[in-house]
């Protein structure tokens, strides 16, 4: 029993240990051929946006407005779809180890 809870004590501190190193790891997503990236952390916060000049068109602010929003949108998605792939590599083993069962909050 005592070898059980060592077992799952371990397996909680390696949990959390995964989940600060996916706090901390930047993952970039872009859009647009890479005129606009998006980098968000491994658990999915944005933490930086940066549009090329050459996204912008001065000829018309309305129409410029609509790709960026949607170039941003793409590079932030992508972005995101990154991150949940880095979760599931870091997190998906110790998910088995607990059970299978997954874990709360995460998509698998």
């Amino acid at each position: 029993m005592q070898q059980l809870l060592q077992q799952a004590q371990k397996m909680q501190q390696d949990l959390a240990a995964a989940q600060q190193e996916l706090a901390e790891t930047p993952v970039e997503g872009s859009a647009g051929g890479g005129l606009v990236k998006a980098t968000v952390t491994g658990s999915g916060e944005l933490q930086s946006l940066v549009i090329d000049p050459k996204a912008v068109d001065t000829d018309s602010a309305e129409e410029t407005a609509e790709t960026l929003a949607d170039l941003v949108l793409a590079a932030v998605r992508d972005a995101n779809a990154s991150a949940q792939q880095l979760q599931q590599q870091k997190l998906g083993p110790l998910a088995q180890g607990l059970g299978g069962g997954g874990i709360p909050g995460l998509p698998f």
